[in-house]
């Protein structure tokens, strides 16, 4: 099985697939990229290397037994699709926290807002594949614990159950 875990950058990706206990290899995609060189250049308004998802997929080939995390994960093959959401507002917080500029932290929580990565998750994998889990007020523990029900098959699909369009 090959599972994504995506969300906007804040959410608490990395936080909690490092505390997932499962049988799946997890792959930072951020790393990767970065790592192995599988870029096709740098966006110079961001500072951010510009993923060369083509390559990633290659680089991926004929790896089943992997969770993948990136706020990007979501464009790659994938037989789940987990996207973690927080309140735009939280969102914003610990971006700033963790050192972002208020540009990037105010563009990232408007994104959250209008489900930028839920509805690229679902145009591209479909409403039964595509969960969503709310990180707002979670520990990274009890995320884990949403991420690994999902990947048991103890939890529905629930793309669209969070709604964060009110903080617009």
């Amino acid at each position: 099985m090959r599972v994504a875990v995506t969300g906007t950058p804040g959410v608490g990706k990395t936080t909690a697939t490092g505390r997932v206990d499962a049988t799946l290899d997890v792959v930072n995609l951020n790393d990767l990229v970065r790592d192995e060189g599988l870029t096709s250049g740098t966006d110079a308004d961001r500072g951010s290397l510009i993923a060369d998802l083509d390559a990633v997929a290659d680089r991926l080939a004929g790896r089943d037994d992997v969770l993948v995390e990136s706020h990007l994960a979501h464009h790659l093959d994938a037989d789940r699709v987990i996207v973690l959401r927080c309140r735009p507002d939280a969102l914003e917080s610990r971006l700033l926290e963790r050192g972002e500029s208020a540009e990037k932290a105010a563009e990232n929580a408007e994104a959250e807002a209008i489900d930028v990565i839920l509805s690229e998750a679902v145009d591209r994998h479909g409403l039964d594949s595509v969960y969503e889990i709310d990180t707002t007020d979670r520990s990274p523990e009890s995320v884990a614990e949403s991420i690994e029900a999902v990947l048991l098959g103890e939890r529905e699909a629930s793309a669209g159950t969070v709604d964060f369009t009110g903080y617009l």
